[in-house]
């Protein structure tokens, strides 16, 4: 059984898939499928952003605290 799943992407990120496609004489479907399956057989996951932005290791605060700050920088 297939289930049909929508995915809305930006223009630059449907003509890199194009192209991909293209390449690999593929329709865009097949690829998209074939990169999921690779990506889900390697045991990548998806980034996740938050463990990214710890990553940096820039300074954190209370949010009320730093739009004081940001605020008060303003003056």
């Amino acid at each position: 059984m297939s289930h049909r799943l929508q995915v809305l992407i930006p223009d630059g990120l449907d003509a890199r898939v194009a192209k991909a496609a293209q390449r690999a004489r593929v329709s865009k479907g097949e690829w998209v499928r074939r990169a999921l399956e690779q990506t889900l057989d390697a045991g990548l996951s998806a980034p996740e952003p938050l463990r990214d932005l710890a990553s940096l290791g820039a300074p954190t605060a209370d949010i009320d605290q730093m739009l004081a700050e940001i605020e008060a920088g303003r003056r």
